[in-house]
């Protein structure tokens, strides 16, 4: 029997690499890094075998889909951002057999999903920033879900999340879902994402996104359910928001009543809205 013990809203910004380097930014993402490795020591203790993650810059046009090869490993250049990551070493372990579950799951409860185990599809930052600082030692098993979902309902993911859960307890995986994604998600017109690394693109962004941390902390997850699609809309959620949908849909979507706890606090990064918070599992 499979078991679902921890589940997240995380940060993937490409500066949390750059942080690392020797520069006028070294260190400017320690505190979202902490976070990071935070919820990869409490992973640790919850005894999570395999992370899931749900990554909204993986880009797919139709269905779901599952990223579930034995092994990823490769040399990862941001295509979006190559100046702030560029030649990241990467290995991990995958968990085929979760992510067919998953696939085989989902596609039952009508929401066709397919799952793929081949060398060649690469995992993207989404994914490969938050397991950088929770598994760099490859002590997790990882499974990859698209959730840059293009033309997709958001209630489609909800109900995905839904079979994920279902899934998860149909396994023998002791898993951690992170939904790998940005609050609001406006990027200044044509400007540096360097030079704006700890700007707001709006100030409307930015006090929407307290407003929603703040239901986050209270609870109120029937209030936020019924503002994400205008939210996603009006403050242009990255990937869509599906990341957001797929994880409620995991916890119960509007019946869902816990409040997050907060392991890294808000902060702007490139015009963007950033967060890393635990959502309690029951």
């Amino acid at each position: 029997m499979g078991k679902l013990s921890l589940a997240a809203k995380v940060t993937h910004v490409p500066s949390m690499y750059l942080s690392e380097l020797p520069g006028k930014h070294h260190g400017c993402r320690e505190a979202a890094i902490a976070g990071h490795r935070e919820i990869g020591r409490r992973c640790r203790e919850l005894g999570v075998d395999t992370i899931v993650v749900a990554d909204v810059h993986w880009l797919v046009n139709a269905g779901y889909h599952v990223n579930c090869n034995s092994r990823f490993k490769g040399t990862y250049t941001s295509n979006e951002l190559p100046h702030f990551i560029k030649d990241m070493a990467y290995e991990y372990p995958g968990n085929p057999a979760l992510g067919r579950l998953i696939a085989q799951t989902a596609s039952a409860r009508g929401v066709f999903t397919r799952a793929h185990e081949i060398d060649s599809l690469e995992l993207e930052y989404g994914t490969l920033v938050p397991m950088r600082y929770m598994n760099g030692d490859q002590h997790f098993k990882v499974v990859s879900i698209a959730g840059w979902c293009a033309w997709h309902q958001l209630d489609e993911s909800r109900r995905f999340g839904a079979a994920l859960k279902e899934a998860i307890e149909q396994s023998d995986a002791n898993v951690a879902f992170l939904a790998s994604g940005s609050l609001s998600h406006r990027f200044n017109d044509n400007n540096s994402p360097e030079e704006a690394i700890h700007e707001i693109s709006r100030e409307f962004f930015r006090q929407v996104d307290l407003r929603v941390v703040e239901l986050w902390k209270q609870g109120d997850w029937a209030t936020f359910c019924k503002m994400l699609p205008e939210y996603n809309e009006h403050c242009i959620g990255e990937g869509g928001m599906h990341d957001t949908a797929m994880l409620l849909g995991l916890l119960g979507w509007d019946a869902y009543d816990k409040p997050v706890e907060i392991v890294t606090d808000y902060f702007a990064s490139s015009g963007t809205g950033q967060i890393n918070a635990i959502f309690p599992v029951s």
